[in-house]
């Protein structure tokens, strides 16, 4: 009986040590890479890379979204007018919040409206952005981004030519 005990023991040990994976040797990894940044060529991947370029704070990213002609307008409610500005604006100001935020949240919500074609799309789109200048000041925006992209015919991605700001 107890010759019958250690031998039953000697393979529960065998048989745990020979079913145990090393932490410290993980198994490799075959999957392949998924890129997070996309190549533009839907709209869905523009947006997409937005937002990859807030988290990450990537203006290199930011800034191959924009046409060169690119105009950005928002409403100054304080002085009653509509201010606009160009893409190399953009860019400048863009790089400053990305400086200055500890870290930046955008979430892309539903499109309200879209039209266009296969060249040119106009489309209204909601958002949410969560600014975190530090953990005692953030600053949350909610409105909609009223925007026309435009395809290029050269490498048939589609940049954001104008973007109207709505938030409030």
């Amino acid at each position: 009986m107890i010759k019958i005990s250690r031998l039953i023991l000697i393979f529960l040990i065998a048989g745990s040590l020979y079913s145990c994976e090393n932490i410290f040797s993980p198994k490799i990894d075959n999957t392949p890479p998924t890129n997070i940044i996309t190549d533009q060529k839907t709209i869905d991947g523009v947006f997409k890379n937005f937002k990859y370029s807030y988290t990450f704070k990537d203006t290199s990213v930011y800034s191959n979204l924009l046409t060169d002609d690119f105009i950005f307008t928002y409403r100054d409610y304080v002085s009653g007018y509509d201010v606009s500005w160009d893409k190399p604006t953009e860019v400048r100001t863009t790089n400053g919040l990305f400086t200055n935020a500890q870290k930046l949240e955008v979430i892309w919500n539903n499109i309200i409206v879209q039209t266009g074609d296969s060249s040119t799309i106009n489309l209204k789109r909601s958002f949410n952005l969560a600014i975190t200048f530090n953990p005692s000041d953030i600053i949350r925006l909610n409105g909609f981004a009223d925007m026309t992209l435009v395809r290029s015919p050269l490498d048939e991605k589609w940049r954001i030519k104008k973007w109207r700001d709505e938030s409030f």
